[in-house]
């Protein structure tokens, strides 16, 4: 770009000249996991609406985190390099086996979609309850009890979501959906006993 014979640059340098803000590619953004979750958050309503005729109901809730976990993993699976070359920074489990780095985004999102039909509680349930407990205390050893500064392989690996409260909050509420469900099962609460 010229301006009056004088070379400004490309279009960052023409940003700056005209005086408008630069985009940072390496700032701190929360917005992928507001989007996600307002986006799940809409579907699960929109969902309950359709089955139930209103959009605040328990099984809203459930399918909020359900469909979550299954959008949340889909992240992951873009690039599952990128995602578990992040996640090794911080899983306990991945540290001292690889291969769980892989696994973890296909059971997120396996048991996110029986989540979602409120079907093989007796296997769900198990797998969200594993992966977010072993997830929970690996974010609260990094973050909170080393102090260590690592981007979130929550959204997959090219976020720059720093890992922290999201990701706590994503391994908290894959767990207590499945005590939900497990509660459910057992005939506690009125909802995922089809399993």
């Amino acid at each position: 770009m010229f301006i009056g014979g004088r070379r400004v640059g490309g279009y960052d340098d023409l940003r700056r000249f005209l005086g408008r803000p630069i985009v940072d590619p390496n700032a701190t953004s929360y917005r992928p996991v507001v989007v996600l979750f307002a986006g799940t958050a809409l579907m699960a309503m929109a969902a309950s609406y359709t089955v139930a005729g209103s959009p605040f109901t328990r099984r809203a809730a459930e399918w909020f985190i359900s469909f979550s976990m299954v959008v949340l993993a889909l992240l992951k699976l873009q690039n599952v390099e990128s995602f578990s070359t992040m996640f090794l920074n911080y899983d306990l489990l991945a540290k001292r086996w690889v291969p769980y780095s892989y696994i973890y985004p296909y059971a997120e999102g396996f048991a996110g979609v029986l989540m979602v039909a409120g079907a093989l509680t007796w296997l769900s349930v198990p797998v969200a309850l594993f992966i977010g407990t072993v997830g929970a205390v690996s974010v609260l050893k990094a973050v909170y009890i080393d102090k260590r500064e690592l981007k979130c392989a929550c959204v997959g690996g090219s976020s720059n979501v720093p890992l922290g409260f999201i990701s706590l909050t994503e391994n908290l509420m894959m767990i207590a959906m499945a005590i939900w469900m497990a509660l459910g099962a057992f005939g506690i609460t009125t909802v995922g006993s089809h399993g």
